[in-house]
C-alpha cells in the first residue's frame, strides 16, 4: 500500500496524536512527519483526550451513558403510547374508580407509570453530572458549568415531564380533577422533542427512515384515536338525541348504553379499536362511513384529521420516493456505466472474446470498488 500524504487539522497548542485504528495503509502527516492511520470513523479530538473531572461526573460518550440513553428512549416510547391512552380511556373508567378505593398498587399500569416517573427524575440527576462539548470542541466537566448549561437547555422540559401527576389523583374524587390530572399527564410527551433531535443521526439509513415514518404515522393515529374517544365521551351525557359515535357504536354491536347502568355499553377494547379504525381510515382516505361523525364537535375534529392526513400523506410519500431513489441509485449508476461499455464495444466493433473480457472486467471492478473512482480518492488524499 502506498503512503499517502494528507493534511489533517490539528488544534493549536496540541501535539499531533497517533490514531489507533486497524488499517494497513498509514498516512504521513505533512507537517510533523508523524505517521497517522485512518480507521472506519475518525474520532473527534475530545475523545482522544483524557479530561480532568470529578469521580462522580459521567462522560457523555461513555458506555453507561449510551445504555442509559437507550433505556430512557424506551421509556419515552412507552410514555408516548400509554399516557394518552390512560388519560382518555382509563381515568374515567369504572375500574379506575375501584382502583382508587383499593389503593395505588392495585393497578400494574400505574405502578409502571410511577417507576417511569422515578426513572425520569434519576435522568435529571444524571444530566446534572454529565459532561458536554462546548462551541470550542472542548469537553466541559466542571459541575457548575454543567448545571448552568443544563438549566439553560432541557431542564424545564425534563422537569415538567417528570412530575408524578398520578399521585395527585388519590384523595381527589371529583371527575373534573381526574380529567385535569389526565391532561397534565400528557406533559410527559414533551420528552419526545429530545428524542426527535437524536433521531437525526439515523437519517442516512433508508430502511431506518422508512420504519421511523411508519411508526410516526401509527403513533399520530393512536393520539388522534384517544382524542376522538375523548370528544365522544365528553359529549355523550349532554346530547338530547343520542347521535354520537359512541351511541351508534353501541347500537351497531348490540351493546347499547343504559344510562341507569354505568357498566353498560361497549367495552374499552371495542371503543379503542373503533376509534383507531376511524383515525386510520380518515388519515389514509376519506373513510368508509361505517364510523361517521354526527355532532358538530365530531365533524370539526374529522376535518382536522383529514387536513393532518393530507399533510402526512404528502410528507411521508415524498420521503419514501426519495429513500427508494437513494436505495437504487447504485443500481442505476451500474446499469448506466454498463450501457456505456456496451456502446463503446458496439462503436469500435470489438470482437466477441475481447467483448466478454471487457464486460467481465467491468463487473469485477464494480464489485470490488462499488463504483468508486479510486484514482480520484488517491488524488484527494494526496
Amino acid at each position: 500500500c502506498k503512503i499517502l500524504s494528507a493534511a489533517l487539522p490539528l488544534s493549536g497548542g496540541l501535539k499531533p496524536r497517533t490514531f489507533q485504528h486497524n488499517l494497513s495503509c498509514p498516512i504521513l502527516h505533512p507537517v510533523s512527519g508523524q505517521v497517522l492511520s485512518l480507521g472506519a470513523d475518525v474520532l473527534p479530538e475530545y475523545k482522544l483526550q483524557a479530561p480532568r473531572m470529578d469521580k462522580f461526573t459521567i462522560l457523555h460518550y461513555s458506555p453507561f451513558k449510551a445504555v442509559w440513553d437507550w433505556l430512557i428512549l424506551l421509556l419515552v416510547i412507552y410514555t408516548a403510547i400509554f399516557t394518552p391512552y390512560s388519560a382518555a380511556f382509563l381515568l374515567n373508567d369504572r375500574e379506575e374508580q375501584k382502583r382508587r378505593l383499593c389503593g395505588y398498587s392495585c393497578s400494574p399500569l400505574n405502578v409502571v407509570d410511577l417507576m417511569v416517573d422515578i426513572m425520569f427524575i434519576i435522568d435529571i440527576l444524571i444530566n446534572f453530572r454529565t459532561t458536554y462539548v462546548n462551541c470550542n470542541e472542548e469537553v466541559v466537566s466542571h459541575p457548575g458549568k454543567i448545571a448552568v448549561h443544563y438549566f439553560k437547555g432541557w431542564f424545564l422540559i425534563d422537569m415538567v415531564a417528570a412530575i408524578p401527576f398520578d399521585l395527585l389523583i388519590f384523595g381527589s374524587g371529583s371527575d373534573e380533577t381526574t380529567t385535569l390530572i389526565g391532561l397534565l399527564k400528557t406533559a410527559r410527551l414533551l420528552r419526545l422533542v429530545r428524542v426527535a433531535r437524536k433521531l437525526d443521526r439515523y437519517s442516512e439509513y433508508g430502511a431506518a427512515v422508512l420504519m421511523l415514518l411508519m411508526c410516526i404515522f401509527a403513533l399520530i393515529a393512536h393520539w388522534l384515536a384517544c382524542i376522538w374517544y375523548a370528544i365522544g365521551n365528553v359529549e355523550k351525557p349532554y346530547l338530547e338525541h343520542k347521535i354520537g359515535w359512541l351511541d351508534n357504536l353501541g347500537v351497531s354491536i348490540g351493546k347499547r348504553y343504559n344510562y341507569s347502568d354505568p357498566s353498560s355499553g361497549p367495552s374499552i377494547k371495542d371503543k379503542y379499536v373503533t376509534a383507531l379504525y376511524f383515525t386510520f381510515s380518515s388519515l389514509t382516505s376519506v373513510g368508509f362511513g361505517n364510523v361517521s361523525p354526527n355532532t358538530n364537535s365530531e365533524k370539526i375534529f374529522s376535518i382536522c384529521v383529514m387536513l393532518i392526513g393530507s399533510l402526512m400523506y404528502a410528507s411521508i410519500f415524498g420521503n419514501v420516493s426519495a429513500i427508494i431513489q437513494r436505495l437504487y441509485s447504485g443500481t442505476a449508476r451500474y446499469h448506466m456505466q454498463m450501457l456505456r461499455v456496451k456502446e463503446f464495444i458496439r462503436f469500435h466493433q470489438i470482437p466477441n472474446p475481447l467483448r466478454q473480457r471487457l464486460e467481465e472486467y467491468f463487473q469485477h471492478s464494480w464489485t470490488y470498488t462499488n463504483g468508486i473512482d479510486m484514482n480520484m480518492v488517491r488524488v484527494h488524499a494526496e
